[in-house]
């Protein structure tokens, strides 16, 4: 059994295969950093894009401070592997979670995680202090997304009361994500409503603070919208997490010129039925498709769709020229960046062709 090893060409490579262009991730990286490095907002970048610890100590390395992850078991394996000052962006409720999440914390002190209710803030506050610790929390905003989340105003500050009486926790922030919005394809529209959202962010923090609340961190944003929110002032940080390899939706979205898509699905031609079908071996377990089918790169007026757990289907009309043959690998560019990835085990990092590293995705699968 052939294993693949960095110098070797991506020829050499079997399919599926998750590939990462160097050269545009890095160019990525470097465009979202740059419009933040002489600002006052920092960038917190969320890891369950990636799901890897080296591509977050790349991160890391370029400025970018802590991390954001979904859950528990995201931020296990992070945090394991040197990342410190990791935010759980959802809520972590039920025993089991919380007694993962209290076995983070006497490890990692700076751990954080968000809260939106008085029943989730009293059982994390009984359970730590069984342990005798304490972590940094923040409330959770409904800015709009209408998922998790506090309303604006009273009932933020109700909240955020009742944390003040819980002895071991220590409330430093606020959480107001606009995920809604990331994919609005009209700029002029998606600014106006994330200026709104972020208008409901800063009242309640102003609020908060001229009650006698100390908020350290604001954080907000994603890839489609994080500097939009760094023109608000009270805004400490965004947490955009496509940008480093980006997909059809946010390219779409956004347009090309924003940020590249720098990952692809590698795959192969194993059938030619007819002159305008073809199919790969990347279907329903290698693509995910809950943003809409995948887009083979280099073949205008070639279309996905997937064919079963194994197969995906090549169509295009006569008019096309198109002709694949057998045998011949095909690139395809996901439709969602984070549901892909988390369909498979290793990233092959190449660089004009030829596989540089080889990194293990080591968060797949971490939903807990």
């Amino acid at each position: 059994m052939y294993n693949p090893q960095p110098g070797d060409s991506l020829d050499k490579l079997d399919t599926p295969a998750v590939l990462i262009d160097l050269n545009r991730m890095e160019a990525n990286i470097e465009n979202m950093m740059s419009r933040f490095r002489s600002t006052r907002v920092r960038v917190r970048p969320h890891l369950k894009t990636t799901k890897s610890p080296e591509l977050a100590h790349i991160l890391m390395a370029a400025g970018a401070v802590g991390g954001c992850v979904s859950k528990v078991s995201e931020a296990e394996v992070m945090a394991a592997a040197g990342i410190e000052d990791l935010l759980i962006t959802t809520e972590v409720v039920g025993p089991q979670k919380i007694a993962r999440l209290v076995a983070l914390v006497s490890q990692h002190s700076d751990s954080k995680v968000v809260i939106d209710s008085k029943v989730g803030a009293s059982e994390l506050d009984r359970a730590l202090g069984e342990a005798g610790l304490s972590m940094p929390v923040l409330i959770e905003l409904n800015v709009g997304q209408n998922r998790c989340g506090v309303a604006p105003g009273e009932e933020a500050l109700e909240l955020a009361q009742f944390i003040k009486t819980c002895k071991n926790l220590r409330l430093v922030g606020v959480q107001g994500y606009e995920g809604h919005l990331q994919h609005v394809p009209d700029p002029q529209e998606r600014a106006r409503l994330c200026l709104e959202a972020m208008q409901r962010l800063a009242g309640t923090v102003k609020e908060l603070r001229q009650a006698g609340v100390t908020l350290d961190i604001v954080t907000t944003g994603g890839t489609g919208t994080a500097d939009i929110c760094a023109t608000c002032e009270e805004v400490t940080e965004v947490q955009p997490g496509s940008f480093i390899f980006m997909d059809t939706d946010y390219r779409n979205a956004l347009g090309a010129t924003s940020y590249s898509n720098a990952l692809t699905i590698l795959s192969t031609v194993i059938s030619h039925p007819t002159p305008t079908r073809a199919v790969i071996d990347a279907g329903l377990k290698s693509l995910s498709t809950d943003s809409g089918p995948a887009e083979p790169k280099g073949l205008p007026g070639v279309r996905y769709r997937p064919g079963g757990d194994e197969h995906g289907i090549l169509e295009w009309d006569k008019e096309n020229q198109t002709r694949l043959e057998i045998g011949q690998r095909i690139e395809m560019i996901p439709s969602h960046i984070d549901t892909t990835i988390n369909l498979h085990d290793y990233y092959y990092a190449h660089r004009n062709g030829r596989i540089e590293a080889i990194w293990p995705i080591s968060a797949r699968g971490k939903v807990q």
